[in-house]
């Protein structure tokens, strides 16, 4: 398969900064067999990246090249090439897709611990080399796994990291000189005990740098962010799944003793409640360059917190969930210089009627910030309105509401409508929505899909419209094409973005085109 996205629009790095041409394109070829094998190559570069010149001689600037085998006897688990690696929880690591708060009712939060193939696009949260899981009795697996990588990091003049970049972006002579400049070698294992519902299991991650990593620690909220050429973590994650309930906990330590502990425990009750509950506490001295797992600040650091949620279907037309989650911050952070806190609270509900879904939700978030005298709280309100009918057309229209409200207001919505008709070989969809914000601060997010493998959560702020509209044609059996043309419109400027990313006009179209060949 590839996709290749056309801009109709030139960026101020198109003409004087940006080293390739302004078109973004990938392709990806992958074999299966079963479950037992899984092979492939992804190639891919963003719209300015160099293709066959520059450092990228070898024609795209990332690839991924990827083996995963299954059932090999007593191995139950290989990848070579690049994966990803998830342990517990995600105290110690976590290169994987992590939920949201409302989605983890949905999995009652379960917790694995696996390597997989990586065959995304995304240049972060990878691992290049081997791993293996080995069946060592019944009930009792080991998995180990070995990675060397390089990193793109932003040096010092003394050749010191003062921060590892995560963007995978390479369109300017100084975004190409970070390239793979820091080398990562990464290793680990875990020894897991599981029967009858229960599980336990013992963890290890450490990583090397070839490069002292030394942030800026004379900003306070970075006093404790990970610094050294080493970095150890251990932990134990347990619990006990039972269809009825689930209980899940990770406690790690790092090589300083600095604790993060997370537990989380679910029930389902009849066929009407799902139940959740999760206690975390990460130290403001843990640290982890691997670990990823549930946050409200968005880092396993520097937070204490307790999560409730609850869903409720009384009949099969209706459904209503809630969560309501209180963080507490120790250590100063990003525009706090003092401890702090947060309250972030959801209500959600659904009804379904013959073709018709209604829905309506409403999120209220309180979070503490600095101002000119002392911590204020700025209030966070959301909501959301949606109308979908499934019949012989598809279609869904929503209305999105947003209030921030601090020292000042800023207020914000959008109207989108959607629709979608498939006949036999030809599906169909467009697209259409208005929005108007006081600014950036009351900005709106909506979920836009694209083509196989594209789809984009996009924010918008000011006042303008998007219109899209989405062809996806079967070929026989083999071939399927899909083409998308999208265009925003905005109403109060003549200049969007920034920097290299300036386009000069009202208005932004691009058109991705995708071709899938199964045989």
């Amino acid at each position: 398969m590839g996709t290749v996205r056309i801009p109709f629009y030139k960026r101020k790095g198109d003409n004087d900064a940006y080293l390739g041409y302004p078109y973004r394109h990938w392709v990806r070829y992958q074999l299966t067999y079963g479950d037992r094998l899984k092979a492939g190559i992804v190639g891919a570069q963003d719209a300015g990246e160099p293709f066959f010149a520059n450092r990228n001689r070898m024609g795209y600037d990332y690839y991924s090249v990827y083996l995963q085998l299954r059932q090999l006897g007593a191995v139950s688990n290989l990848v070579l090439g690049k994966y990803r690696a998830s342990m517990g929880m995600g105290l110690v690591i976590n290169s994987s897709f992590a939920l949201g708060k409302t989605s983890l009712l949905q999995n009652m939060g379960r917790s694995a611990s696996v390597l997989r193939a990586h065959s995304s696009r995304s240049a972060a949260d990878y691992l290049n080399g081997v791993g293996a899981t080995v069946t060592i009795a019944k009930g009792l697996s080991a998995t180990a796994f070995f990675s060397y990588r390089g990193q793109d990091a932003t040096l010092k003049e003394d050749g010191m990291v003062s921060s590892i970049v995560t963007s995978g972006y390479h369109r300017t002579e100084n975004e190409m000189d970070k390239k793979d400049n820091l080398k990562n070698t990464t290793f680990g294992g875990s020894v897991r005990y599981h029967d009858y519902g229960m599980h336990a299991a013992l963890n290890i991650v450490g990583t090397h740098l070839n490069r002292e990593l030394k942030p800026n620690t004379n900003v306070i909220y970075r006093k404790y962010y990970p610094q050294g050429y080493d970095f150890l973590n251990f932990s134990v994650d347990y619990g006990y799944v039972h269809h009825r309930f689930a209980f899940n906990g990770e406690t790690a330590l790092n090589r300083d003793g600095a604790m993060a502990t997370i537990n989380s425990l679910s029930l389902r009750l009849g066929g009407e409640w799902d139940i959740m509950a999760i206690q975390r506490l990460y130290s403001y001295r843990y640290t982890s360059l691997t670990a990823r797992c549930f946050s409200d600040g968005g880092r396993v650091q520097n937070e204490n917190g307790i999560y409730l949620g609850a869903s409720w279907q009384p009949s099969p037309r209706w459904k209503l969930s809630a969560y309501t989650d209180y963080a507490y911050y120790p250590y100063p952070r990003y525009q706090v210089s003092q401890s702090s806190h947060s309250w972030d609270n959801l209500l959600q509900a659904t009804y379904t009627h013959s073709k018709w879904t209604l829905s309506g939700r409403y999120r209220l978030r309180f979070r503490q910030k600095d101002s000119d005298k002392d911590l204020i709280t700025q209030k966070e309100h959301r909501a959301r309105l949606t109308a979908e009918y499934n019949g012989g057309i598809v279609s869904r229209t929503q209305i999105d509401l947003s209030m921030i409200t601090s020292t000042d207001r800023h207020r914000g919505f959008m109207i989108s409508e959607s629709i979608g008709y498939t006949h036999r070989w030809l599906r169909m969809n467009a697209g259409f929505g208005y929005f108007h914000t006081d600014d950036y601060e009351g900005r709106i997010y909506l979920y836009e899909p694209g083509p196989l493998y594209n789809y984009s959560v996009v924010q918008y702020y000011g006042q303008g419209v998007r219109y899209w509209m989405m062809c996806r044609a079967a070929i026989g059996r083999q071939f399927v094409l899909t083409a998308k043309i999208g265009t925003i419109n905005y109403f109060d400027r003549s200049v969007i973005g920034i920097s290299y990313q300036q386009t000069y006009g009202s208005s932004m179209t691009d058109l991705d085109l995708h071709l899938r060949w199964k045989f």
